[in-house]
């Protein structure tokens, strides 16, 4: 019904009635999901443990932006030509082996070829390659479906409901791997190894399953996924005609991922290697990345729990507003966490707060694809995302830096005497640069008409 709130429950009851494919590649985001879910976030700690630099750990991020930037077109045209069975398939495999290369690294060792050393962490960038290549299908299709399934006035209520299911694997994902790393290490590991290999490990099968079932029960008859799709050609006028309300929205929104880009990679190196917190709950001890873990569940729960009020909130208040709201947790999050006393409590609170920042995330959504027409939304998304993640991609390679570096600069007379690099310069930039563009979009971003 227009006029439900889209809860839990009506998500559920939504997705249970589903056409068959769009049941099937809507179970198979959610095992992929699961499997980032688990292994992303921890991925920088890995590289650590695998022997990379802080640094390697932001070029690590800004090559994984390279990608965002570049495979949903390319997945476009791959699909076009293919079709979407085979596309999807073929993305599946090469997801699970993205997985595997992961799971791997540490048994290959460094390879020495005279000239060069391969180190393990060098296959972690390989199975990115890999690991992301079923994330390149189906962004604009997501957005196109609901722009074209719900009434203008709705559209945050549609993507609340479809981000609710999705992000319940946000949820469940670094809760499993929290508890596989706990109930391998006993929670009392220094090192993320063994337990996260078990993690890996569990991310391959759950890759191989979704892709044996997609494949097998994705009938595909008409293979609409991509055929409107024409080519890179499309990409210089797409972004020509990109609405005009959406160039605000890009401005703001490309400074806000800048500013997360540059210390999202990080947010795991603070709790596991700056402060090593570690906590006790209810008797047991959490080694600082099962706490890590705990942490990104407390952050989803609240995700989960506000966006559907937020949606219903931008009905009464506008768009604009709860964007705004969840462009400023983004914005203010990095400093408040590097400036945060070292307490698993004030911690907890802080992740919890960040959860905040996806409570913005429908009706954002909604501003990307509203002024779209009905039948261009799934170009429209694609053209505003290509454009904001190739901005971005030197974001986490910049924070890397600052996060790395040991340099001071002598500052003239004021509240600073000195200005030294490392992971506070590093997070209290990004703060500085996420807040200029919550204050471009409250001064430029325009009210989608539907909502105003």
């Amino acid at each position: 019904m227009a006029t439900e709130s889209p809860s839990v429950r009506s998500t559920v009851r939504q997705f249970v009635s589903l056409e068959r494919d769009v049941l099937v590649l809507s179970l198979a985001m959610f095992a992929f999901s699961l499997g980032f879910q688990m292994t992303g976030r921890y991925l920088s700690e890995y590289l650590v443990v695998l022997g990379a630099s802080p640094f390697v750990v932001g070029l690590y991020g800004s090559f994984g932006n390279v990608i965002s930037a570049v495979y949903p077109y390319a997945g476009g045209v791959f699909s076009d030509r293919v079709g979407s069975r085979y596309a999807l398939t073929l993305f599946g495999l090469l997801s699970t082996l993205g997985f595997l290369f992961w799971l791997v690294a540490p048994l290959v060792g460094p390879i020495d070829l005279g000239a060069v050393v391969l180190e393990p962490w060098l296959w972690i960038f390989v199975g990115l390659v890999l690991a992301q290549a079923w994330k390149s299908f189906g962004l604009g299709a997501t957005f196109a479906i609901v722009k074209q399934s719900v009434p203008d006035d709705r559209l945050a209520r549609g993507f609340a409901s479809t981000e609710t299911f999705r992000r319940t694997a946000f949820l469940v994902g670094p809760l499993l791997a929290a508890g596989l790393l706990f109930l391998v290490g006993g929670g009392s590991e220094s090192s993320i190894l063994p337990g996260f290999l078990y993690v890996l490990g569990v991310a391959v099968v759950f890759g191989v399953v979704a892709t044996a079932i997609q494949h097998v029960s994705y009938e595909a008859d008409a293979d609409s996924f991509g055929t409107e799709f024409e080519g890179l050609s499309q990409i210089r006028s797409d972004l020509a005609e990109l609405p005009d309300p959406l160039r605000p929205l890009l401005v703001a929104d490309t400074l806000v991922r800048f500013a997360n880009g540059m210390v999202y990679g990080f947010f795991i190196l603070v709790i596991t290697r700056i402060w090593e917190l570690d906590a006790t709950v209810a008797g047991f001890y959490l080694s600082p990345a099962v706490f890590f873990g705990v942490l990104l569940g407390v952050e989803m729960v609240v995700a989960l729990v506000s966006m559907a009020p937020a949606a219903l909130a931008a009905e009464r208040v506008g768009l604009k507003p709860v964007v705004a709201l969840g462009f400023a947790v983004y914005a203010v999050f990095p400093a408040l966490l590097i400036f945060a006393p070292a307490d698993p409590l004030v911690v907890t609170v802080l992740f919890a707060f960040s959860g905040l920042r996806f409570a913005g995330l429908p009706s954002h959504k909604a501003l990307i694809v509203g002024p779209a027409e009905r039948d261009a939304g799934g170009r429209v998304t694609g053209a505003y995302y290509l454009l904001r993640n190739a901005i971005v991609i030197p974001s986490a390679a910049l924070g890397g830096y600052l996060y790395d570096s040991a340099w001071t600069v002598d500052l003239p007379a004021g509240p600073l005497a000195t200005l030294t690099a490392g992971p506070e310069l590093a997070f209290s930039v990004a703060t500085v640069v996420g807040i200029a563009g919550v204050a471009y979009f409250l001064v430029f971003g325009e009210e989608f008409a539907a909502y105003a």
